[in-house]
């Protein structure tokens, strides 16, 4: 009977490991810490957001430069076959207002664990604490285990372990020095989906774990309608994840508090009347929330005392940041395991018989399910290609 290893027990990982051994292999799954899926636990603590019900054209647009990468990944495994999926994990899932999909139980737990005891029926073996080190000298997986150093021979094996955020739920990164030293090309890590960094003055204390809601964002060309939260390192919330492509390209990042009122409104019927102070029109005219008149004072400078400047203020107020959080805090990364690195079935073309799966691999997604798809997507065909390997090599 063939071995196939796989190194990451996240969705990817576990997928992977779910094709593999429904085809009749012998399946060792590894993983650095002492239990399976702790990001995917993490990731659901507010919700498992699993895919989303939307026409497959507009779901694959999501995956923004990567698109053509991952579409026949995706196409293969779609929104619809991933409710199939957690449906067949006796998990009911509904359907939310804005097309999200979640488990009934909004929580990814009670998924894991009808997850993993399918695979033990399958024969797959989990091994926690195991930390991948690359290679020996005859080619085996080498592994550090709390008792030293360990060698597992495997005919095919598939490396699903995550990009460079959460490191303490085990997507470190370090594997990515591994790999180059193998010939293997990467790209370098960077944030996305996560959260900016501004220096508030005192002024804004009060505000911190306020959100602003309704309102419009803008980094470049990309808008987004989702919220943000304060904090008091900055600003954190979907409404500014989904423009990490352009604010990583150095694209100003602007808000409009207004969204529903135009300019000529600001100008016309909801002008600031004669006497009036900014304070005063925002709060009694305009009926922004407190949040957001605080936020505009904070970014305005000296342009507020012109009321001139007033609507455009309001509708293009410019967010002044220092770029995004720590990486590591980030919900998920760019970078790693390039294209140009792997075959069409995403074999390293280094490292024949080893596959790649997941967010380890170079590709962007927002938050809604799009990244969870992608990975169960990528881990699933991973495994078929691992199965072509082995027939071809028959």
């Amino acid at each position: 009977m063939k071995h196939a290893l796989i190194v990451g027990a996240g969705p990817a990982g576990l997928m992977a490991a779910e094709t593999l051994s429904a085809a009749g292999l012998r399946v060792t799954l590894c993983d650095a810490l002492p239990s399976a899926g702790r990001k995917f636990l993490m990731a659901g603590k507010s919700g498992l957001n699993l895919t989303m019900d939307e026409p497959l054209a507009q779901f694959l647009t999501n995956y923004r430069e990567s698109t053509d990468w991952l579409s026949p990944f995706v196409e293969e495994f779609d929104a619809s076959a991933v409710r199939d999926w957690a449906q067949g994990l006796d998990q009911e899932i509904f359907t939310g207002s804005t097309g999200r999909v979640f488990p009934r139980a909004m929580k990814a737990s009670p998924l894991l664990r009808a997850w993993l005891a399918r695979l033990a029926a399958n024969g797959v073996l989990l091994r926690t604490r195991m930390r991948w080190q690359g290679w020996d000298d005859n080619g085996n997986a080498l592994f550090d285990t709390p008792s030293g150093s360990e060698s597992v021979t495997a005919d095919v094996t598939v490396l699903a372990l995550g990009g460079n955020s959460w490191s303490k739920l085990g997507a470190d990164g370090r594997w990515a020095a591994i790999l180059e030293r193998r010939g293997v090309q990467t790209a370098p890590f960077a944030p996305s989906n996560a959260g900016l960094a501004v220096d508030w003055t005192d002024h804004m204390r009060g505000h911190f774990g306020a959100a602003l809601k309704s309102v419009r964002w803008s980094a470049g060309a990309q808008t987004s309608r989702g919220e943000a939260v304060l904090s008091a390192r900055g600003l954190e919330g979907g409404g500014i994840y989904t423009l990490s492509p352009a604010l990583r390209q150095g694209a100003a990042l602007r808000i409009d508090l207004v969204p529903d009122l135009t300019p000529e409104q600001l100008t016309g019927p909801k002008a600031p009347a004669r006497g009036r102070t900014l304070s005063h029109w925002m709060k009694s005219t305009l009926r922004l929330s407190p949040v957001k008149a605080a936020l505009v004072f904070e970014m305005a400078g000296g342009q507020r005392a012109d009321p001139q400047n007033w609507a455009s203020l309001i509708k293009e107020l410019p967010v002044r940041h220092n770029g995004f959080l720590p990486a590591d805090e980030a919900i998920s990364t760019v970078g790693g395991v390039s294209r140009a690195a792997v075959t069409g079935d995403l074999m390293l073309s280094a490292v024949p018989g080893v596959f790649c799966a997941g967010e380890m691999l170079d590709w962007d997604a927002p938050t809604g399910g799009y990244l969870i798809t992608a990975c169960l997507a990528t881990g699933r065909h991973a495994g078929l290609g691992a199965l072509r390997y082995l027939a071809a090599a028959a």
